[in-house]
């Protein structure tokens, strides 16, 4: 693809509607629920991130509950986001070459495998750092299979145009369970225990299982299977390297998980040191940021079309509303701040997701995707330590300055770059015509 056709393609999504009155009917917020296949999936996903958070929270806190190190509970998240780092193209490659229906069922399937193991081992008391340490490298694995999957599996859910609204209301089910999944583990934790936990977590996977063997097949949008052959990955690569406006929101976007999303890190400092609150502060800034992430999930999913520049202005906002985040002056400052924050953070995430997958052809959209959650999601153990380091020797504040001010340096010298470009161009076609 020529510089100048990549660019027209920044302009409108390729496969989006071709019409203003098309444009109107599908650009409602909830259009996507009008799609059988994507009401019962949606159901499905918020049974299964129901339990994600409500695992998440009770592996966290049972390896701390074993060690009393922090650091155990650093090793237990990198251990989840190694194989992602390692092998998440090799999962949209597989995703690209069986059918992706198939592929999430099996995922379910190991997932709650991994869950039951954690369970009974847990509530039987013979779990050890060391066992969770294996599942969370298991189940890291079966996430490099399952993410890029799913990332794809939405544009064979819906029709082409509405991917984009689907995406964004898959983010808001996705925040909706993030508000509820660390109360219902806090509960049982503090009740029954982990082990409980994990069962519950086992359980709720039963929901996607149902909810997957239930769609109507016919009526998914299937791409026909990618052959096996040698270099799949690297035509991939070659591909996106041929598709600029692509390779560039896959590069803020990684820019954004490696150093923009360590919440974690600087919030709960934020909550301790600078504002001296306990865990109950920690928790509300995590439901405040939900809040501000389903409005601009359900933001994102009322456009039917977006311009790369309307990407780089969010990840902009972002990283400009997070490092004044960091020098709120008050509690009440913060909170509204982080707000904006949850806003723009989900606009930026699922607009970012639904144009990339817009944009590239369906028979490598599974690799693609592959890249992408790499990028995304294999920089956080990158950047938790670094900004990890920041906070405890510099910092809170400037720990979180900088989380929002690299992501913004990261748009702005983006936007610059495609700014000078037709410049650019013109200056290489009248040096071209004085040498001929």
């Amino acid at each position: 693809m020529t510089p100048a056709a990549a660019e027209a393609s920044t302009e409108s999504t390729p496969t989006g509607p071709p019409s203003g009155r098309r444009s109107a009917r599908t650009g409602s917020t909830f259009a996507a629920l009008r799609v059988r296949n994507f009401r019962i999936y949606a159901t499905g996903q918020a049974f299964a991130n129901t339990g994600v958070w409500v695992q998440n929270i009770a592996l966290d806190w049972l390896t701390l509950e074993l060690t009393g190190s922090p650091a155990a509970v650093g090793i237990a998240m990198a251990l989840q986001f190694l194989p992602i780092l390692l092998f998440g193209m090799h999962g949209g490659m597989i995703a690209d070459r069986y059918p992706k229906r198939n592929i999430l069922l099996v995922t379910q399937l190991c997932s709650a495998s991994v869950a039951t193991t954690l369970a009974v081992l847990t509530i039987s008391g013979h779990i050890t750092v060391g066992a969770i340490y294996a599942m969370a490298l298991v189940g890291g694995f079966v996430v490099a299979l399952d993410n890029p999957t799913r990332q794809s599996f939405v544009g064979e859910v819906v029709p082409a145009q509405y991917v984009r609204n689907a995406i964004a209301l898959n983010a808001a089910v996705f925040q909706t369970t993030r508000l509820v999944g660390p109360a219902v583990s806090s509960v049982l934790i503090g009740t029954v225990g982990s082990g409980w936990a994990f069962a519950v977590n086992a359980l709720l996977y039963v929901g996607p299982t149902i909810t997957l063997a239930s769609m109507r097949t016919a009526e998914l949008h299937r791409t026909t299977p990618l052959l096996r052959e040698k270099g799949q990955l690297r035509s991939a690569l070659r591909y996106v390297r041929d598709r600029p406006h692509v390779g560039w929101t896959i590069a803020l976007v990684g820019v954004f998980g490696t150093f923009g999303l360590n919440f974690p890190v600087v919030l709960t400092a934020m909550a301790s040191e600078t504002f001296h609150a306990g865990a109950g502060m920690y928790g509300t800034f995590n439901i405040v940021i939900a809040v501000g992430s389903i409005a601009g999930a359900l933001i994102a999913g009322g456009r039917s079309h977006a311009r790369l520049r309307l990407i780089l202005l969010l990840g902009a906002a972002f990283g400009a509303a997070q490092t004044l985040a960091a020098f709120a002056p008050n509690l009440g400052t913060f909170t509204v701040i982080l707000v904006l924050m949850g806003v723009t953070n989900l606009a930026f995430q699922a607009i970012a997701n639904s144009s990339v997958q817009l944009w590239v052809d369906p028979e490598f959209r599974g690799r693609v995707m592959g890249l992408y959650v790499l990028v995304f999601m294999g920089g956080t153990p990158i950047g938790g330590p670094i900004i990890g380091w920041i906070t405890e020797h510099v910092g809170v504040r400037a720990g979180m300055a900088v989380c929002g001010i690299v992501p913004l340096l990261a748009a702005v010298v983006l936007a610059g770059v495609l700014a000078a470009r037709p410049a650019l161009a013109r200056r290489r076609r009248g040096a071209a015509v004085l040498a001929g």
